[in-house]
């Protein structure tokens, strides 16, 4: 759980963006530093694997190469954009990427782990590719786009609640049309517990899943189009989002009812992010879609 809090707290802290500032600078002055992240997320990873009684070669091979290998395509690739104009998202860039979200989304090595500590271990892992994923693009490649910032304006709140409303009125019904949702019933804990537990689905789902889907693939996709069809971002990013619901319960693989309430609420998430100035507006409105599912229904 400690690992779980300091992923938690660090990727909160580079919301700040004098501490953006500081930690480019430092990397701009000396780019190897960068592979200091990868060492130490593994490190991380090891400690927390050695706790749970988790840790074996495969589990250190494994953890190694999932953080370094994204780290030596980033770095390999920053080297040569220092000497280009040309810093617009770049298919290295996308292996980096698919590289991070892949084994997750896929469980790999979950073989190797105990099934008690699966989803502890997972968790950890999801953290440290989030961290990872903010330092490389973030920090050490300023990879353009990703708004990964606080709202600069009210207007991005009041967007997010719009996207929430919208969701209601469409998600809601087909939800229930398809079997999906169970008849709508009251809160069934008490105020504290869903105001923690809505707090927890911010923190662990909603604001990683949004770096990951909307900064990130999103935002690349989006770069890699003609601003003429920069909507179409959206759209692809919507359907990579609801494809990876796909094996998602309670249904049975493939959970064709998840993909296709999930790329509809990919298309209000992009929207709002594509419309705001932080990803924090997406990330609430994804929290609060979350959170009347589990409180409502």
């Amino acid at each position: 759980m400690i690992s779980i809090l300091f992923f938690l707290l660090l990727i909160l802290a580079l919301l700040c963006q004098s501490l953006q500032q500081r930690l480019r600078a430092i990397f701009a002055h000396n780019r190897s530093l960068i592979f200091a992240v990868p060492l130490a997320l593994s490190l991380i990873f090891c400690t927390s694997a050695w706790h749970y009684s988790a840790l074996s070669t495969p589990i250190v091979l494994l953890i190694a190469g999932y953080t370094f290998l994204p780290t030596l395509i980033v770095y390999a690739q920053q080297t040569r954009l220092d000497c280009s104009p040309i810093h617009a998202a770049t298919l290295p860039d996308l292996a980096a990427i698919l590289l991070l979200w892949l084994p997750l989304e896929l469980s790999v090595g979950a073989a190797y782990i105990p099934k008690p500590v699966q989803g502890t271990l997972h968790t950890i892992a999801y953290g440290a590719a989030i961290t990872l994923a903010l330092f490389l693009f973030l920090l050490f490649r300023n990879f353009p786009g990703m708004k990964y910032r606080l709202p600069q304006t009210p207007a991005d709140l009041l967007r997010a609640l719009l996207g929430l409303v919208i969701a209601a009125i469409v998600l809601i019904p087909l939800g229930l049309r398809l079997g999906f949702l169970a008849p709508a019933h009251a809160p069934r804990s008490s105020l504290l517990i869903s105001m923690l537990r809505i707090a927890t689905i911010f923190c662990g789902t909603a604001l990683p899943e949004e770096i990951l889907f909307r900064s990130l693939i999103q935002n690349w996709i989006t770069q890699r189009l003609p601003p003429a069809n920069a909507a179409w971002g959206i759209v692809l990013g919507a359907l990579v989002f609801g494809s990876a619901h796909l094996n998602n319960g309670p249904f049975a693989f493939p959970n064709w009812r998840y993909m296709i309430l999930a790329t509809l609420a990919g298309l209000l998430f992009g929207t709002v992010f594509a419309r705001s100035t932080s990803v924090i507006a997406s990330a609430l409105l994804h929290a609060a879609v979350d959170a009347t599912k589990y409180l409502w229904f």
